[in-house]
């Protein structure tokens, strides 16, 4: 297996069509399309039987932690397909990424068989260490559409995703994508990745095209919009509707 790390600040941004537009139309000298350009991430999000984790994520805490595993592409998975089995950590504002790369048959017998890989590097043993304390199993699969941005001066990386799909029933990433939207048609989540603090230039852009940061969580806002009414047994036709007028807010 191999090992990475990530450290930084994300921000994110819900943008409507014209924003969208605007925005790539403004900053097209500034920014590139990263090595791999556009793509389909599909994620697989671990939580316990009364889904503990995103609960608690839901609470805002000062710490919190979360574990997936991550395939690139919209076809189904393989055995040989590579794999990221990503431990997710948030404190105070910043985000601590560790993940290690693995086939997708050996992740899947790591993380639902418990058939740990005998030679560990560190964040295997971290992520075995999480396995040990929560009682986990998957939970959500969520699937995007992906383009990676870059800028080179400043080295932030901002992503757009389009197309969130949420589904919390055929639990695995041989089964390909697919599920419930988790934003409209014409929206766009934005991502920016940060090592410190936003350029000047970038903040007074967002300013000037109405562009303000949002809480927004894709497992988090499936969980509320999709997944909690399903559990308190609220019947799909009157929960889309009250969500179309307005009118229903889950905590």
């Amino acid at each position: 297996m191999s090992e990475s790390t990530f450290q930084r600040v994300e921000k994110k941004y819900l943008l409507g069509r014209r924003q969208f537009s605007l925005l790539l139309r403004a900053a097209k000298d500034r920014i590139r399309s990263d090595e791999f350009g556009s793509y389909t991430i599909q994620s697989l999000y671990y939580d316990t039987d009364d889904y503990a984790l995103i609960r608690r994520s839901i609470e805002k805490p000062v710490y919190k932690e979360k574990l997936r595993l991550r395939i690139y592409g919209s076809e189904r998975g393989d055995d040989g397909r590579a794999a990221f089995v990503e431990l997710k950590k948030k404190f105070k504002g910043v985000v601590y990424k560790r993940r290690a790369e693995t086939p997708l048959k050996s992740a899947c017998e790591w993380l639902d068989h418990g058939r740990a890989p005998e030679k560990r590097v560190q964040i295997e043993r971290e992520i075995g260490y999480f396995l040990s304390v929560n009682a986990l199993k998957p939970s959500a699969l969520i699937s995007c559409e992906r383009t990676a941005l870059y800028l080179p001066d400043d080295s932030i990386r901002l992503t757009l995703d389009k197309n969130i799909l949420f589904r919390a029933e055929r639990l695995s990433l041989y089964d390909g994508i697919g599920g419930e939207r988790l934003i409209c048609p014409d929206e766009t989540l934005m991502e920016i990745k940060l090592p410190d603090a936003m350029p000047v230039w970038m903040a007074r852009l967002f300013s000037s095209l109405g562009i303000f940061p949002v809480s927004f969580s894709k497992y988090g806002t499936g969980y509320k919009n999709i997944l909690l009414p399903e559990i308190l047994g609220i019947p799909s036709g009157v929960r889309k509707g009250a969500e179309q007028a307005g009118g229903m807010k889950i905590a």
